[in-house]
């Protein structure tokens, strides 16, 4: 038996009422993990213990860390997870609740990546939080599923942080034949590193973070990803924090699920209709989930956001369209 589970997909009436189309969650969190990551992770530690792995060590800003931990605690491994200061403190409950060894090191992930790596010895095995062939192959089994339900979508939303996701969910259209189905890859502002790298030309390293998106707050999107949106239909988009907030706060009152900010910026797409959608009957978000958020920070956040003077950004895409979009559907703000 895998680690993972089979995640429901259901239509969602509330986002299909606000933006005129059908919507449909792929319910990643609703992993024992919380987050879509225990499936690629899973995976990864698995064929780890097959080469003989005694340890596992991971660096995580909070989701693939507690994938790893709760792993390692079925299979009888030990771990060790280095976060960044960052990282939530709900975050490092989980993870130590499962039994992992958590040092908190650095300001960033790369800071804690870094010294994750400083600690590998012959019997150790790194577990990559989204940079790795294994893991991508892992997560493309959403897809799968999602094509066993027979249930092909015009286009799937998902967020991207390190870009394992989003390498993960194009790797399972392209071995479901669903090589013209695009994907919309959405990042908040202050993390919009894949964003950014598409519109230079070139794969680019922020200079910092700033976001409340923490799980976004990678510095550098994974080679993999970047490639992909030369060879794969790939439309960056990134929304501010308050939009990213919103939507979780939204999202938890429509479909009673708490998820982390990382995952409500793609979410806002459809609580915003978003005119990325208008070209699209059916449309997949990928519910990614996300342990790095309370109902209480959530409402912490947005009362932040709106005191600090933060206002709704214009979103911004990229490659633009190259043609004017139909106006909005949209029949709830």
């Amino acid at each position: 038996m895998p680690l993972h589970i089979q995640t429901p997909l259901i239509e969602s009436r509330p986002l299909s009422s606000i933006t005129g189309r059908q919507i449909w969650l792929k319910m990643e969190a609703s992993q024992p993990t919380g987050s879509f990551k225990l499936r690629g992770i899973g995976a990864a530690c698995e064929h780890a213990v097959r080469e003989g792995k005694q340890r596992f060590i991971s660096s995580s800003g909070g989701n693939a860390g507690i994938a790893v931990a709760y792993a390692g605690r079925h299979l009888s491994i030990p771990v060790v997870v280095v976060v960044p200061k960052t990282t939530a403190a709900i975050s490092r409950q989980m993870i130590e609740r499962e039994n992992a060894q958590l040092i908190v090191h650095g300001a960033s992930w790369q800071e804690a990546n870094e010294f994750a790596l400083s600690m590998i010895g012959p019997a150790d095995a790194f577990v990559h939080p989204f940079d790795s062939p294994i893991l991508w192959k892992g997560h493309a089994g959403m897809i799968d599923e999602v094509a066993a339900a027979a249930a092909k979508p015009d286009a799937v939303v998902v967020a991207v942080g390190g870009g394992g996701l989003l390498a993960g969910v194009v790797e399972g259209l392209h071995r479901n034949g669903w090589r013209d189905v695009p994907v919309i890859a959405v990042e908040t502002f202050g993390a919009s590193s894949l964003a950014q790298s598409v519109a230079a030309g070139k794969r680019i390293s922020l200079d910092a973070i700033d976001t409340v998106a923490v799980c976004l707050g990678v510095k550098q999107v994974c080679k993999r990803s970047f490639e992909l949106t030369k060879t794969h239909a790939v439309r960056c988009v990134t929304v501010s924090d308050e939009s990213a907030v919103a939507a979780c706060e939204r999202f938890l009152d429509d479909h009673r699920v708490l998820v982390e900010p990382a995952c409500g910026a793609s979410l806002a797409l459809a609580y915003e209709c978003a005119p990325e959608l208008e070209r699209y009957s059916r449309v997949l978000m990928i519910v990614c989930g996300g342990i790095g958020a309370t109902a209480r920070q959530l409402r912490e956040w947005s009362a932040e956001l709106r005191s600090s003077g933060t206002e709704k950004s214009d979103r911004n895409t990229w490659p633009p369209y190259p043609d004017a979009v139909a106006p909005h559907a949209c029949t709830r703000q």
